[in-house]
């Protein structure tokens, strides 16, 4: 991959427990190779301990904890899926608070599997479209967005552009898409 995001800091925010390892090391790998300095960010200091599905992986050192960073210190943020990550994020007021911060300053999210859920939670999906896991097909037509069945989605009918993917099989195509938005940086108002 090209070193697009030389310079800039992307955030990956995760739950203590349940990412799904791959969601958040695939992506976090793209953008190191892009130049770019990813940081784990979660809802405390210590070790997130990530998941292959429903079987314990390897843990991860935090870097910053959400309620004491705020997206002013980042280019960009990544949500990773797993059933449970996004399942509690959504209940932490910091975690939704730090996610939704990066739509109000129109900086690109990235955002996939069961991810959206802390998105449905912030209230930023409203007039959206973007994919997922089918399961939250639902969820995304009741907070007001659009579904839609894609490896990958470009959204930029809102304040930021929004990347999403549905599983793992469409992590190439997403590393390839966030590095490239990523690059652009945040929407000019």
């Amino acid at each position: 991959m090209a070193t697009t995001l030389q310079g800039k800091t992307v955030a990956f925010l995760a739950a203590p427990e349940g990412v799904e390892e791959v969601e958040l090391t695939g992506p976090w790998q793209a953008v190191k190779e892009a130049g770019g300095a990813p940081r784990l960010v979660s809802t405390k200091a210590g070790r997130v301990q990530a998941f292959n599905h429903l079987d314990k992986a390897d843990s991860f050192e935090v870097d910053d904890v959400a309620g004491e960073v705020s997206a002013r210190h980042y280019d960009a943020l990544v949500l990773p899926g797993g059933v449970a990550n996004p399942d509690f994020l959504r209940t932490d007021r910091d975690a939704v608070a730090f996610t939704k911060a990066f739509f109000d300053d129109g900086k690109p999210v990235a955002v996939i599997c069961h991810g959206p859920w802390t998105l449905v939670e912030a209230d930023v999906v409203r007039g959206r479209t973007l994919t997922s896991w089918p399961s939250l097909q639902t969820d995304i037509a009741n907070a007001g967005g659009s579904w839609v069945d894609e490896e990958v989605r470009i959204c930029e009918s809102g304040p930021n552009v929004l990347i999403s993917s549905r599983r793992p099989s469409d992590l190439k195509a997403f590393q390839e898409t966030l590095v490239a938005e990523f690059g652009k940086g945040p929407r000019q108002s």
